[in-house]
C-alpha cells in the first residue's frame, strides 16, 4: 500500500459552522441537528444526537454552513481540538467545527479514522495559546498520506465493523436504561407503583413518603482539581473524571486525564466509590453518570454516596430530572454554577422503603447488563485503536 500525499481541501470541501444568533429563538429546537464538540464522542463515530437542534429558519439564514450527511466533522479551537465524528444526517455544527465534505474518491469513513490518526499532529498547529485555534486555511492545508480508493475501502470497512459493534452496544444499553426509565416514571413521577389502588394521598403525596433534601440522602461531595504545576500529579491508573468523560455514558469507564497515587493522595478526601452517583454543576449541568470504580473527579461536579443501597438508581433517575431546576438556580447563564450548598438544598421525595428496595431488585439486573456492554465496548475500542495504525502505516495489509 503506497499512500499519496494530499491536502485535506484536495480531498474535500472545508466547512466551517457557524452558531445562529441566539436571539432568534425560532432557528432553534427544529428538526435538524446542531453540533458542538460536546456532541462529538470518540466512542460513537456517527453523531446521531445532540443537545440543540435547529430549525428550518437557522437552515434558510445558514444554508452555506450546513453540511450533508456523511461529512466528517473536527473540533478546530479549544481544549476540544481533535474531536471528530461523521455527520448521520443534514445538519449544523458550530464555529469550533471545520467540517469535510468527501469528494468522489475520498471514502469519508476512511477520511474520519484518518484524522483520528493524526489528532496530536493537528493539535500542534493550534499554538500554545489558552485558546488554541487551528484556522481553516491551515486546516485546508494539513498534508496527509491517502491510499488508493479501495485500500481506503477496505480499511474503513475493517475498522467500521468494531464501531458497529459498539454502536449494537450502546443501543442495547439505551435500550435498557429507557426500561428502567419507564419503571421509574411509572412508579415515582405517575405513582402508579405496586399498591397505589390502596395508599392514602396525605398533602399531595402517597401516605408514608416524605420531601427530604439531596444531603439527607448520603454524602454530597464537590470534586477538586490537584494542582497542575506539578507534573507527577498526573498520568498515573487512577480516573479523574470531567464532565466530557460523563456525557452519554451510564457508568464512566474511561477518562481522559488520570491522576498519580502523588496526585490523588494530596486530597484524598475526594475519592469516590464505585457506583457513586455524578451530576455536572458548572457549564453544562444535569449530566448524570455512576463510577465505575474508585476514582476523583473535578470542581465542576458533585457526587453522591448514597447512604443506602436501595437509593441509588432511584437517584440516578431523579438527578436526571433535576436537569430543569439546576439550569434554573445555575443563573441561566453561558456558564451556569450550581454550588454544593445549593444541590445538596434541593429538594427531593423521597419514597416508602419497600419501594425503593423493589425498585434496586429490578434495576440491579438491568444496570449490571449496561455495565457488561459498556466493559465489551471498551475492549472493542482498544483492539480498534490497536489496528487503527497498522492499518494506517501498512503494517496490516488489506
Amino acid at each position: 500500500m503506497k499512500p499519496s500525499f494530499k491536502k485535506i481541501s484536495e480531498l474535500g470541501r472545508v466547512i466551517t459552522g457557524k452558531t445562529p444568533p441566539t436571539s432568534r429563538q425560532e432557528c432553534f429546537d427544529g428538526e435538524y441537528l446542531f453540533v458542538t464538540p460536546t456532541d462529538l464522542n470518540y466512542d460513537h463515530y456517527y453523531c446521531r444526537a445532540t443537545e440543540r437542534t435547529v430549525s428550518e429558519e437557522a437552515k434558510a439564514m445558514l444554508a452555506n454552513q450546513f453540511i450533508p450527511v456523511d461529512s466528517v466533522m473536527f473540533t478546530c479551537i479549544g481544549a476540544t481540538i481533535g474531536k471528530c465524528g461523521i455527520a448521520s444526517s443534514e445538519c449544523l455544527t458550530n464555529q469550533q467545527i471545520n467540517s469535510i465534505v468527501a469528494y468522489e474518491y475520498t471514502d469519508p469513513k476512511f477520511l474520519y479514522y484518518l484524522l483520528c490518526q493524526n489528532i496530536e499532529s493537528v493539535k500542534g498547529l493550534g499554538g500554545g495559546s489558552a485558546t488554541p485555534i487551528v484556522s481553516k486555511s491551515k486546516f485546508e492545508d494539513i498534508v496527509l498520506g491517502v491510499p488508493s480508493f479501495h485500500d481506503q475501502q477496505r480499511i474503513a470497512s475493517i475498522l467500521s465493523t468494531y464501531d458497529d459493534l459498539i454502536e449494537n452496544n450502546r443501543r442495547r444499553m439505551a435500550l435498557l436504561e429507557d426500561a428502567a426509565r419507564q419503571v421509574y416514571q411509572e412508579w415515582f413521577v405517575r405513582l402508579r407503583f405496586p399498591g397505589y389502588e390502596h395508599t392514602r394521598i396525605v398533602d399531595g403525596v402517597p401516605e408514608g413518603w416524605k420531601k427530604c433534601l439531596i444531603s439527607d440522602l448520603g454524602d454530597v461531595v464537590t470534586g477538586k482539581t490537584p494542582s497542575t504545576k506539578e507534573e507527577d500529579n498526573y498520568g498515573g491508573d487512577i480516573m479523574f473524571v470531567k464532565t466530557p468523560d460523563m456525557h452519554g455514558n451510564v457508568y464512566v469507564l474511561h477518562t481522559e486525564t488520570c491522576l498519580t497515587e502523588k496526585g490523588a493522595n494530596c486530597q484524598s478526601g475526594k475519592f469516590l466509590p464505585p457506583e457513586s452517583i455524578l451530576v455536572s454543576c458548572i457549564g453544562t449541568v444535569g449530566v448524570v453518570s455512576l463510577t465505575s470504580e474508585r476514582c476523583q473527579f473535578n470542581q465542576q461536579i458533585n457526587a453522591l454516596i448514597p447512604c443506602k443501597e436501595s437509593l441509588r438508581y432511584y437517584c440516578f433517575f431523579a438527578f436526571k430530572d433535576l436537569k430543569p431546576r439546576l439550569d434554573a438556580i445555575g443563573g441561566g447563564v453561558t456558564m451556569a454554577n450550581v454550588s454544593k450548598g445549593k444541590f445538596e438544598s434541593l429538594d427531593i421525595m423521597r419514597p416508602v422503603s419497600r419501594l425503593l428496595r423493589n425498585f434496586d431488585d429490578i434495576c440491579r439486573p438491568v444496570f449490571k447488563q449496561i455495565r457488561t456492554l459498556s466493559l465489551q465496548n471498551q475492549k472493542l475500542r482498544t483492539a480498534r485503536d490497536l489496528l487503527l495504525p497498522k492499518l494506517m502505516n501498512g503494517e496490516i495489509a488489506v
